[in-house]
């Protein structure tokens, strides 16, 4: 019987699979071949590329699937995906490796840029992904691999695509350079950050560098992440040799080099262009030998945008959060909503970004506008020119839940209360899309007097969201900054709150000031 791969992967050395397309190319396939078309017209060479990598001791070995979509083959995608899935079945069965080896559906990018860099909407690359997903799942694939990800917008798009289509693990790799940057700007720890908020079940990078350089980069994601870490180098760096792009790591040094990367806490290993079953096979015996030992890091409260990371609390420093993007008790703000002057709260953005802002805080509700539309309007431009985090504050679900979809990054949310009401519409979205959310010290009865009565409520809002699967750093406490006018003790009392939250809940807090 054949464990559920969550069951392994981060308390076992796990294996991936090695190169495909390079493996093909050797077979015979053509330049400008499309590689999944093999699936049908050469099905005996597919299920050799998987049983040689089968048979070195690969876990996870990926269908022939990387660049299949409605883009690629818009008449054909079902025959495409169906046939790959059952050669991989194929292959497993003439392996012997029914018990112990697992077929990811192998998603690669779209190939197209994702607005604003393109013309590819959010939207329209979710559905592109779901497709994909919907007949890998059918046909019984083990799991989903999204693979050689440069963008973290899209990244997200086919995170979404995987758990809003399937219940199957979902596993990611994005592609960063030397610097340690994707081609949108994302680096490990804001990739991360978002990854995580959005659930996948196991994170790391393939593809672009060989394993010697991709060592500064698992460094920085083992530190960042809290779910295992996969890491499928190329065989070093590509070079033509009379007329073949041959790779400059052989499979001994490319073992050499994978013990390392376990040594350093990545637990799915394998390789990705250039590397052949025998990198694999050297790879497991070199990385075996060690004691299996991964990091735990400890957990923080972060937040991020496509390319920054912020941290609160924690022993950090104050996070200064800039909130001139709201139309309370400003005028002209209001009239730009009603004028539709998206430039002009872009420009609010950017003054407080100059000012020294860390977050922004969104919010554009008015009665005279349509929020919904409006608040995912600003948020998709705010980013598109800013690289701050933003905090998403509206009191609207459906606002909110438009705005965390095409967020891209985690947010700060802002808000939820110690009602019930508000709980049960909040947190599942929180859930879904990942973020940290703002919880209000008030609840049915408003907002108590005493510092006693908001501990209360916080502890109603930090169990609450356990309840969701929200764990206790994604929440930040809003102990609630009265007027000393209305009530002499009042600071006294907000004081006390935020002193109490931190010793006694073991939490962080935010205060608003005006």
């Amino acid at each position: 019987m054949r464990k559920n791969i969550l069951d392994r992967i981060g308390k076992e050395w796990i294996f991936f699979d090695g190169g495909t397309g390079s493996i093909l190319q050797e077979k015979g396939l053509q330049p400008g071949e499309l590689p999944e078309t093999w699936n049908l017209t050469h099905p005996d060479d597919i299920i050799d590329l998987h049983l040689g990598y089968l048979n070195a001791g690969s876990h996870i070995f990926n269908t022939n699937t990387f660049g299949a979509n409605r883009l690629k083959f818009p008449e054909n995608l079902d025959e495409i995906v169906t046939s790959a899935v059952r050669l991989a079945k194929e292959a497993r069965t003439r392996a012997g490796r029914e018990n112990d080896a697992y077929i990811a559906l192998d998603l690669g990018p779209t190939g197209k840029l994702l607005a604003p860099m393109g013309d590819l909407s959010f939207d329209d690359a979710v559905e592109i992904f779901a497709e994909v997903v919907r007949i890998g799942a059918r046909e019984g694939a083990d799991l989903v691999l999204i693979e050689t990800m440069n963008d973290s917008y899209e990244a997200k798009a086919a995170v979404l695509a995987a758990k809003e289509n399937c219940d199957l693990p979902v596993f990611i790799t994005c592609v960063f350079d030397g610097s340690g940057k994707m081609l949108t700007g994302g680096t490990p720890e804001s990739v991360t950050a978002m990854l995580e908020g959005l659930g996948v079940d196991a994170l790391g990078t393939n593809c672009s560098l060989g394993p010697r350089q991709m060592i500064p980069i698992v460094e920085r994601l083992v530190k960042a992440a809290h779910v295992p870490v996969i890491v499928n180098p190329n065989a070093g760096l590509p070079k033509s040799v009379d007329g073949k792009t041959v790779y400059d790591v052989d499979p001994d040094a490319f073992a050499g080099y994978m013990k390392t990367i376990a040594g350093l806490g990545a637990s799915g290993l394998g390789g990705c262009c250039g590397t052949t079953p025998e990198h694999i096979r050297k790879e497991i015996a070199a990385v075996t030998a060690l004691p299996f030992r991964i990091p735990t890091p400890e957990k923080h409260t972060v937040i991020s945008s496509f390319s920054q990371t912020v941290e609160i609390g924690g022993g950090a420093k104050p996070v200064i959060i800039g909130e001139r993007i709201n139309p309370t008790g400003k005028k002209r703000f209001k009239q730009a909503l009603i004028e539709h002057d998206i430039d002009y709260i872009v420009e609010q953005g950017l003054q407080q970004e100059d000012a020294g802002a860390l977050v922004l805080d969104v919010n554009v509700g008015s009665p005279e506008i349509d929020e919904t539309e409006l608040l995912d309007e600003v948020i998709i431009r705010l980013q598109s020119v800013l690289a701050l985090p933003l905090q998403i504050d509206t009191a609207n679900p459906a606002a909110m839940e438009r705005a965390l979809r095409h967020y891209n990054g985690k947010a700060l949310i802002n808000s939820v209360n110690g009602k019930q009401e508000v709980m049960q519409a909040v947190f599942p979205l929180v859930k879904k899309y990942g973020g940290v959310i703002v919880g209000l010290a008030l609840d049915e009865d408003g907002i108590p007097d005493n510092a006693d009565g908001r501990i209360r409520i916080a502890k109603k809002i930090y169990e609450t969201a356990a309840s969701y699967g929200i764990p206790k750093e994604d929440v930040i406490i809003d102990g609630l900054c009265m007027t000393i006018s209305s009530d002499p003790r009042s600071a006294i009392t907000t004081l006390e709150t935020v002193r109490r939250i931190r010793d006694e809940l073991g939490g962080s807090s935010i205060l608003g000031v005006s």
